[in-house]
């Protein structure tokens, strides 16, 4: 599968579609000479901008469609997604009615490992490109949630949502974003500090990070670096800190994720 997303100014959109032209005819004679064949059919042009923006275009000359599915995600000319969301909500409801049918048969646990398996996954593939979207798209997927943990627990329709969230430990679906978000970036903070820790004074480099890294200004996390002297208790361990904390606020409740990084000698 090859990809190219080119920028361009729609004052230079001739100019640019004669460039991309010229890179795929590039592309398809490497593959030719490699023994591939680049498929027509199964290539797809698609304009991505605002609608006063895609206005000011005319007579594109290769076809555009208005959606494209890209590592199995539906991406829209205007980026809203909702053609993503609706194929989302036929596959994960679909999956949902025959959870139904065979609940009875499982006990909670297996239950519960098969909704989180087959279906949460699906609602949290690429969930990050949700983050701050507008609420009446953001509920279809709250509600896609609430049926499924409804037909785990086995509890009617008209049950609250939130207590069966509760039981089963499930954050919602726009704290699931957020959480992530705050996943992949401690990730690249820690990928980051994990070279550099081995080299440099732990409390002034770990410090200086913290305070020049980039965050998110819709997420504000409160981080400090603490010295464990955990070295009496674990020989291997050349020092040991605390991330303390970074937080999720949720409408009910809040989550204070705590994070360690570990150097071993």
């Amino acid at each position: 599968m090859t990809h190219t997303f080119p920028l361009f100014n729609p004052s230079y959109f001739q100019c640019n579609i004669s460039h991309l032209q010229n890179v795929l005819q590039q592309i398809s004679s490497w593959m030719t000479a490699n023994l591939l064949t680049l498929k027509s059919s199964k290539t797809e042009f698609i304009l991505i901008g605002l609608k006063q923006q895609l206005s000011k275009i005319q007579d594109c000359s290769p076809t555009t469609t208005h959606s494209a599915r890209n590592f199995d995600f539906i991406f829209d000319e205007h980026l809203t997604f909702s053609g993503q969301i609706t194929a989302l909500s036929k596959s994960c409801y679909y999956h949902i009615r025959e959870l139904r049918c065979i609940r009875p048969y499982f006990d909670f646990k297996t239950a519960s490992t098969i909704a989180t398996s087959i279906i949460h996954s699906k609602l949290d593939y690429c969930n990050f490109l949700y983050h701050n979207f507008p609420n009446c798209q953001l509920n279809r997927l709250q509600q896609i949630q609430n049926s499924l943990a409804r037909a785990v627990v086995k509890a009617p329709k008209s049950t609250h949502i939130t207590p069966i969230l509760k039981s089963l430990h499930w954050l919602k679906v726009n704290e699931r974003i957020e959480y992530k978000l705050l996943s992949y970036h401690l990730r690249s903070f820690c990928r980051q500090l994990r070279q550099s820790c081995l080299d440099s004074p732990p409390h002034s480099l770990l410090n200086s990070a913290l305070s020049s890294c980039p965050l998110s200004s819709s997420i504000t996390p409160s981080l400090q670096a603490q010295d464990l002297p955990f070295q009496q208790i674990i020989p291997t361990v050349d020092f040991f800190y605390l991330l303390d904390c970074l937080t999720i606020t949720g409408p009910d409740r809040t989550y204070h994720a705590h994070y360690f990084i570990f150097s071993f000698t």
